[in-house]
């Protein structure tokens, strides 16, 4: 099976199950369950490893585990996303059935961004090796800050591109269904939900300029590090909301991340001298997620917090009058 085969593939599975997903099956707005979820997200990685399965088949056993590999890093790691969604939507107050479309359209920004990105990461070290060195340097960094960040509050009305929204766009205070526009008067505004969409999206630049450079320590194939990418974060929503209940009580999964980040950056900063196989890094990267995992369930913390965050007059949804 060529490549342009399996690009093509990949193209229609994601843009069928997108389809099936907004066009059918959330159509209205609904609060998606857990056991719903919990289908959904077992969709979208049975999806991601039948892909894996066609490129291990296709392209041979090293680059279906470089897949692998990259999958498992970048879903890992987009489980520091859920805490941020959570913050995000007690901050503007959005109802459960209103965040899977929101969610939905953050999704398909984040596709676009992280196309840029990738082209970009890569077409740069492969022109400029000493590139690696920084990103390396750069993913032992961001290891670090995420032990010492961990607690970091999500501020939205102090980002400047939500500040720059609210200036270009004419709005309303309140919240209106899922409708991200609405016509009032004779003049179309937009409601408080496309400043949630605004953040989601902000935030995940910030997340991908961390978890990119990572599956780039793995492999610099632009199709391995786009489409192990993207079904992870295509998955994200469905987990978010299966995951989004037990999320705190993984306490210690934050230092499992980092520390993830930080021997893929040394790998990246050893590359040169030393070849680490990727059966190897693999399986690094399932034990620290093993341990982290099992560790929070075992000793639990002994006060679960709810999410804090700064005090925000709730926008009043007009269906609740």
């Amino acid at each position: 099976m060529s490549l342009t085969v399996l690009w093509i593939i990949f193209a229609v599975m994601v843009l069928c199950m997108l389809a099936l997903d907004l066009g059918v099956f959330h159509r209205r707005a609904h609060e998606v369950k857990t056991k719903e979820a919990l289908i959904w997200s077992g969709v979208w990685i049975l999806l991601a490893l039948i892909f894996g399965g066609l490129i291990y088949f296709s392209m041979g056993s090293e680059v279906g585990l470089n897949y692998l590999s990259g999958y498992i890093i970048e879903l890992s790691l987009s489980v520091d996303n859920l805490f941020v969604f959570i913050m995000i939507f007690s901050y503007f107050c959005i109802k459960r059935e209103y965040q899977h479309k929101v969610l939905f359209w953050g999704i398909l920004g984040a596709i676009i961004m992280r196309a840029v990105f990738i082209a970009a990461g890569i077409t740069l070290i492969e022109n400029l090796s000493w590139v690696l060195y920084i990103f390396g340097a750069f993913l032992i960094y961001t290891g670090i800050r995420m032990v010492k960040d961990q607690n970091q509050e999500i501020h939205p009305d102090k980002n400047p591109l939500v500040n720059f929204v609210c200036r270009i766009l004419p709005m309303t205070n309140k919240l209106h269904g899922d409708h991200f526009f609405i016509k009032e008067n004779g003049r179309k505004l937009a409601t408080p939900l496309i400043l949630v969409l605004v953040t989601i999206e902000a935030m995940d630049l910030v997340f991908a300029i961390d978890s990119i450079p990572a599956v780039m320590a793995i492999t610099l194939d632009p199709f391995i590090v786009f489409t192990s990418n993207i079904f992870a974060v295509m998955g994200l929503r469905a987990m978010y909301m299966a995951l989004s209940g037990i999320i705190q009580k993984l306490h210690y999964l934050h230092y499992g991340l980092a520390a993830i980040l930080s021997f893929l950056g040394i790998k990246m900063l050893i590359s040169e001298f030393v070849h680490l196989p990727v059966a190897l890094s693999l399986s690094v990267v399932a034990v620290i997620l093993a341990v982290s995992v099992v560790a929070s369930l075992l000793k639990p913390p002994k006060e679960i917090k709810p999410v804090e965050v700064p005090h925000l007059e709730c926008p009043i949804d007009e269906g609740d009058k």
